[in-house]
């Protein structure tokens, strides 16, 4: 059971927490032009800060380090502490933004509707509205059939890149 001077002090850090419209803001403001793009800010009790980007050509571990320094430079610790984390978006976290939908064109892609229906087929094509995935469809032993389904951003759940370690 927390004190009643512990529950204070929680209650004063929620009070003092960052913004995540100012935080998003000045991360968008420092990626501009480049290649890279802000995919989450998540802003937790006790100014647990997680940041995930990633990039038209990937992201490196010099690109979050960058941006972590850059970050840490606009915050004042003796005013505010706070955890500070910058993350690639990585190869398992579902795709959130449709630039990223845009990045894996011709990849396979395991997706989950809101409807509760699961596909997985290869990623077509991405624009503002949604995507088109082909899903391959085994009619018989042999016999496979093509079927191309669209999807609007708010129908998907969440869609993730299905990663194969096969050989070509």
């Amino acid at each position: 059971m927390w004190s009643f001077e512990t529950v204070n002090l929680i209650r004063q850090d929620f009070k003092k927490m960052i913004s995540e419209k100012q935080f998003t803001a000045l991360i968008e403001d420092y990626l501009k032009g480049s290649d890279h793009f802000l995919i989450e800010v998540q802003i937790k009790p006790l100014n647990h800060i997680m940041v995930f980007i990633d990039g038209d050509h990937g992201v490196n571990i010099d690109a979050c380090k960058a941006l972590s320094r850059f970050l840490e430079s606009k915050l004042d610790r003796d005013q505010e502490d706070f955890d500070l984390m910058v993350s690639s978006a990585g190869a398992t976290r579902p795709l959130q933004v449709q630039r990223q939908y845009l990045i894996h064109l011709g990849k396979s892609l395991d997706v989950a509707t809101n409807a509760g229906i699961k596909l997985e087929g290869v990623l077509l094509e991405a624009d503002s509205n949604g995507i088109k995935i082909e899903q391959e469809i085994k009619i018989t032993k042999k016999a496979i059939e093509k079927k191309v389904v669209e999807l609007k951003y708010e129908e998907i759940k969440s869609a993730k890149i299905i990663l194969n370690f096969k050989r070509a």
